[in-house]
């Protein structure tokens, strides 16, 4: 695809998230997309075929970022408490930021019948998330930097916390000190 393409895809990506995130994922319609992104239906439907094809990128380009993100600080040896302070500075933020989570559209995708258990994104951005995390923890315990834990509980114990905040955010008024005490909490340092 050529760098205009690319940019327009990108484009649609940016906009459809700000409607999941807005709406949840079963009320966006590709009429609400090509809307907000000023593109025609037929622009639109060049680049996706529809909103659930838009949705997976979307979800798909998250844990991908984050590993991606992650893996090469590791390599250029970080320090593995940077790297921890980082994804959890960013987890309490995006914790207390329900307009900009597509939590609920994450859960109202999934949980319909008519999308494929076998090919459950969910279930495969977990496992990307989780060797990440597994990555860094066992990084930090390499280096000294972490006590000996173990990697998948830790990353459990993380992961559940962060998303049933965002899922209860869009619920109920979340105190913003909430974030702070589960990321102080959950700090390998006192494991």
């Amino acid at each position: 695809m050529s760098f205009k393409g690319d940019k327009t895809k990108q484009d649609i990506r940016e906009k459809a998230y700000q409607l999941f995130a807005e709406k949840g994922f079963k009320d966006v319609t590709m009429k609400d997309i090509c809307e907000l992104t000023g593109l025609s239906r037929g622009g639109l439907y060049r680049h996706y075929e529809s909103t659930e094809q838009i949705f997976l990128e979307i979800v798909n380009a998250f844990s991908n970022k984050q590993k991606s993100e992650v893996f090469s600080k590791i390599e250029q040896h970080i320090p593995a408490t940077a790297i921890l302070e980082e994804l959890l500075s960013k987890y309490a933020c995006e914790m207390i930021n329900y307009q900009n989570s597509i939590s609920l559209a994450v859960y109202e995708f999934y949980s319909n019948p008519a999308v494929s258990k076998e090919n459950n994104s969910v279930k495969k951005q977990y496992e990307i998330s989780k060797s990440t995390w597994i990555e860094l923890i066992n990084y930090g315990i390499g280096t000294k930097e972490f006590n000996s834990v173990n990697p998948e509980s830790i990353f459990n114990v993380i992961i559940f916390a962060y998303q049933g905040v965002r899922m209860y955010s869009r619920l109920m008024k979340m105190d913003k000190d909430i974030p702070t005490q589960i990321i102080n909490e959950h700090h390998f340092t006192t494991f």
